[in-house]
């Protein structure tokens, strides 16, 4: 097997080497396909069968859909680490464009949307306060939340059918043991 690493922005159009006789093959680990939303996610697909060729590959991971309270937990773990990431969004505003946001006076909350299948993320206002990002001043009431991040879950079905919509047809899929996770390869058609 040859590796020839692509580095380059994957929301963004990337040329892939080309070498006769060779199957290329894309690899996208990890669960990122999540944080698309739907219509990325088919787009994304999309693209990158366009730079395939018949018969190419495409490994990538996906996060299936599990019960409510594993998800939940997932996104509101014991050691805070998912909430100081979000948190950290604030102070990163802060940082880029001037803001004043306290990130104390907010907090992670995130939650399953069943209807539309994703976890979302948000920062939850813990009382009325004015907030100044550069010029502007932005009111938030107690309560009132910032939608930050969403993470679409898939049953191994709704994936297969994004793939086979996007120009690809399913080889195989692994699943861990517990049925959390996902990883598959596809072919372009």
């Amino acid at each position: 097997m040859h590796i020839k690493a692509v580095c380059g922005d994957y929301s963004q159009s990337i040329s892939l080497p080309v070498e006769e006789s060779q199957k290329r093959v894309i690899f996208f680990p990890g669960s990122t396909i999540g944080n698309f939303e739907p219509e990325e996610a088919m787009r994304f697909l999309c693209h990158s069968s366009r730079i395939l060729e018949t018969g190419d590959g495409f490994l990538i991971g996906v996060d299936l859909k599990k019960s409510v309270d594993v998800l939940e937990r997932a996104y509101n773990d014991a050691a805070g680490v998912t909430a100081a990431f979000n948190l950290n969004m604030l102070t990163h505003l802060n940082q880029m464009l001037e803001g004043t946001f306290d990130v104390t006076r907010f907090e992670h909350h995130a939650f399953y949307n069943e209807e539309k299948g994703r976890i979302e993320m948000h920062l939850r206002s813990q009382l009325d306060q004015l907030v100044q990002v550069g010029d502007v001043t932005v009111p938030f009431k107690q309560g009132e939340t910032v939608h930050t991040e969403n993470s679409y879950k898939y049953s191994k079905e709704e994936f297969e059918t994004l793939a086979r919509q996007s120009g690809f047809h399913s080889v195989n899929c692994w699943i861990d043991d517990d049925e959390r996770f996902s990883v598959h390869y596809l072919e372009k058609m």
